[in-house]
């Protein structure tokens, strides 16, 4: 009669040990899964009332509408083509205010101040919900801009044009925020850049600036630009005197004020 073999636990005690290095490796994998995830929902931008980030936008943007003369209808729309090439170059972040320029003096009224606050498109769909963002973003950043978009250059007529009262309102309001110390800055002005003010006038002056280094508008306007990249988009009017020292005028403005001269755009149609 065979003897009986004995039961051997060799096989069922390296399962469970196999069994639970794999249920260790899971629950690790599991903790460090949500770790992850909890990193990254904490690293989402908290974002204030402006949709901005709270410890401050990652680049200030600003645009200068000078709606002091009425435009022709093809300046508009290559005006509003470049509005909306500065506004698709705001980041998620960034920061973009839109003024309108008045004829007194130092008086602007802003039409727009919002951070970019990413598109559904930016959003991680593991820690957000990219729909709810998309909503957010046409809300408060796509559709009121496209708004600004659609009527710009509607204006009335103003006796005097203080351009340079304009820019030093919103670089002392604006760009002087201590969050934005640091950040990129750039200044769009959309006007015939024909500055015309009891300080100076360049209808009475031409674009001469000697004549304006030696006039008391000098010492009103000048406005720290240090730091700020300066574009003007520009309508071209009939004047009764030339105006071919424009663009040198105000290149020397802004280089005399310590910004970056960035570029000088003729918009289409002559006013």
């Amino acid at each position: 009669m065979a003897r009986p073999r004995r039961k051997t636990h060799g096989s069922s005690s390296g399962l469970a040990v196999f069994g639970i290095v794999v249920l260790s490796l899971f629950i690790v994998s599991a903790v460090g899964a949500y770790a992850m995830l909890w990193w990254k929902a904490d690293k989402v931008a908290k974002l204030d009332s402006d949709h901005c980030p709270v410890e401050g936008p990652s680049s200030v943007t600003a645009v200068l509408l000078d709606v002091t003369d009425p435009i022709k209808e093809i300046t508009k729309i290559d005006l509003k083509r470049q509005f909306q090439k500065a506004v698709a170059g705001v980041e998620t972040g960034g920061l973009i205010e839109v003024y309108a320029l008045s004829g007194e003096e130092g008086k602007l009224a802003r039409t727009f101040r919002g951070c970019n606050p990413g598109d559904g498109e930016t959003a991680d769909p593991w820690t957000t919900n990219p729909k709810k963002i998309q909503e957010r973003w046409k809300k408060a950043f796509e559709e009121p801009l496209k708004q600004i978009a659609e009527h710009i250059g509607e204006a009335g007529e103003a006796n005097s044009s203080p351009i340079m009262a304009g820019v030093q309102r919103i670089v002392i309001e604006s760009f002087s925020d201590p969050k934005a110390n640091g950040k990129n800055k750039t200044l769009y002005v959309a006007s015939d850049m024909i500055e015309h003010t009891d300080s100076f006038s360049i209808y009475k002056s031409g674009a001469d600036y000697e004549a304006f280094e030696n006039s008391v508008a000098r010492a009103r306007f000048r406005t720290p630009l240090d730091g700020i990249g300066v574009k003007l988009l520009v309508f071209q009017r009939e004047t009764a005197k030339p105006l071919s020292d424009l663009p040198e005028f105000w290149t020397r403005w802004v280089d005399g004020n310590g910004g970056e001269f960035i570029g000088y755009e003729r918009m289409a149609g002559v006013e």
